[in-house]
């Protein structure tokens, strides 16, 4: 996979090169538009980062399909529903069949224009994840305000996928690592530079330094300026990531499960210790799950 990062091109590691305890969750296999669909609630989920903008469908409990835009500010409801009609119409979905739309966002600019997708297209007034929202999960923050919608919801989809206490890492534009204690409460956690911007920062600060595509390199020690920025680029952060795990995990007894999702999570994970399990979905299982708390 590889995808832009704020000017840093970011491409994942062969999956050959995990460790032989990772695995990666599954989250759905797309169907075909003449696949029959099953029966079910028509759920959309919309999980909007700094970066990308990601929709999911579910139909019932099964995600039978997601897509991924580019988040645009400046971008208006309409552009985005220009840019949807044709993806759900092309998997056989019909957007106003949609019984409900959930939506986490860290971009409150944002916040009119999906709700102005959500009626226009979909035909429903969306649930966004905010304060006064359902989603049976203590905060146990200073203040529990500041805690980033997409935090809470992926830190729910882990308790409820894998159990407590849990780390959750999610590589977006920042990286963070959220923690549920035992008692299944979500109890904070670390923000750090994403990769992607880390590098960009390295590369407009150093003009002599040519630009690279951020990627696991072939051999550890770099034989030429290319190969050795690969290399610190890669080691140094994930470095970065299993130094705060090894400290999370010393810290935090009978952690069940280091599960690691968003955009980088392949890549760090294919050179990491301590990531047992990729799952690219959870912030859309999390979404789900707040749903059925609010239903009715």
């Amino acid at each position: 996979m590889k995808q832009d990062i704020q000017g840093a091109r970011v491409q994942g590691g062969p999956a050959a090169r995990r460790g032989g305890g990772r695995s990666r969750h599954s989250p759905h296999s797309p169907q075909s538009p003449q696949s029959p669909q099953p029966g079910g609630e028509l759920l959309v989920v919309v999980d909007v980062g700094n970066t990308n903008t990601v929709f999911g469908v579910y139909r019932g409990d099964q995600l039978i399909e997601s897509f991924r835009l580019s988040t645009d500010t400046e971008r208006t409801g309409d552009e985005y529903g220009s840019l949807l009609l044709p993806l759900f119409s092309l998997h056989g979905i019909d957007p106003l069949a949609a019984d409900a739309v959930v939506i986490s966002s860290v971009v409150p600019p944002l916040h009119l224009t999906l709700d102005h997708l959500a009626q226009r297209y979909f035909g429903r007034r969306p649930l966004f994840v905010e304060p006064g929202v359902r989603t049976g999960m203590p905060i146990r923050y200073d203040n529990p305000l500041e805690v980033g919608a997409d935090r809470v919801v992926n830190s729910l989809a882990a308790r409820e996928r894998y159990g407590a206490p849990v780390i959750v890492v999610d590589f977006g534009t920042a990286t963070t690592f959220d923690v549920v204690n035992a008692a299944g409460e979500y109890v904070g956690g670390i923000i750090a530079p994403g990769i992607g911007i880390s590098a960009e920062a390295l590369f407009a600060h150093a003009s002599r330094l040519i630009r690279v595509d951020v990627r696991r390199p072939d051999e550890l020690v770099g034989k030429n300026t290319a190969a050795a920025i690969q290399a610190g680029i890669f080691y140094g952060y994930v470095g970065l990531v299993d130094g705060i795990l090894e400290r999370l995990l010393a810290e935090i007894p009978g952690v069940k499960m280091v599960v690691a999702t968003g955009g980088q999570a392949d890549l760090i994970a294919s050179g990491s210790k301590y990531i047992r399990e990729v799952d690219p979905m959870l912030t859309l299982l999390g979404l789900k799950l707040i749903h059925e708390r609010n239903r009715g």
